[in-house]
């Protein structure tokens, strides 16, 4: 199987911590020059220190640019113009609401971070791409698109967003060399994970056990998923081996979704 990325340029959005640098991490792992993004300098660095700490000869670049404005997606194109790969991880869930008490300063925010920062970030790569007839871009989207948690009905609206606007571009490159596709990660061991189940007074275990039981309990793995099994999907899906994966949104969510499609 061909993972080899040596040679290529890629982009991953929001990839100063959690899945994003676990991603660009097994990018630069399979010989990609990889670009972190993140909001400040000081992330960027730290990121990427933590990437040259596991992989000493990773070639690694850094661009601090807020993907939420139009003036931060000009910095980031103006710094990188072209990539082979794109990797459009950034998002958030910062609001747990009924929907009843959401705003709708609340959903335009959750939209403008999580479909919003990917739309922006795409849109100047499609060219280039298409000119080289090569390219990989991958949307990072969640379980709640599917499977709808009510208190998160607005987080996903948006991943579900996501899905809709891969397959949709993945049309455009329709005969070609470029291919475009979604991960759809469940409940992964990341910084909002960590930092709930701190502030739950609980084990990890005791959390995990207790949140399969009652919030997830069609899981099949029953536990939570490792920022590094979602980045293996991810990495796959942008190397040569993936080559026929078009269009597709796969999951990565330790098979809470029952549903066989």
């Amino acid at each position: 199987m061909n993972l080899d990325l040596t040679g290529r340029q890629a982009l991953v959005t929001g990839s100063t911590g959690g899945i994003g640098l676990a991603i660009a991490t097994g990018l630069a792992g399979q010989g990609a020059h990889v670009w972190i993004n993140g909001r400040s300098e000081d992330g960027v660095a730290a990121a990427t220190a933590a990437i040259r700490a596991k992989l000493p000869a990773a070639e690694l670049s850094g661009i601090a640019a807020d993907l939420l404005t139009i003036e931060g997606v000009r910095t980031l194109t103006a710094a990188v113009p072209e990539v082979d790969i794109l990797v459009n991880n950034l998002g958030a869930v910062n609001v747990r609401k009924s929907f009843d008490e959401l705003s709708d300063a609340e959903w335009q925010e959750m939209f403008d971070v999580n479909v919003m920062s990917g739309v922006r970030a795409t849109r100047p790569y499609l060219g280039p791409m298409r000119r080289r007839d090569w390219g990989r871009i991958v949307f990072v989207s969640s379980e709640a698109a599917l499977q709808v948690p009510p208190e998160l009905i607005h987080y996903a609206a948006s991943k579900a967003a996501t899905i809709v606007i891969a397959r949709g571009i993945a049309e455009l490159f329709a005969g070609t060399g470029v291919t475009v596709n979604t991960v759809i990660p469940g409940p992964t061991m990341a910084r909002g994970l960590t930092k709930r189940i701190a502030e739950s007074g609980k084990s990890e275990a005791d959390y995990a056990a207790e949140f399969f039981r009652t919030m997830r309990p069609t899981s099949l793995i029953r536990r939570f998923t490792t920022t590094e099994e979602v980045a293996n999907l991810v990495v796959y899906l942008c190397s040569p081996a993936a080559s026929a994966t078009h269009g597709a949104a796969l999951r990565v969510e330790g098979g809470i979704l029952k549903n066989a499609f």
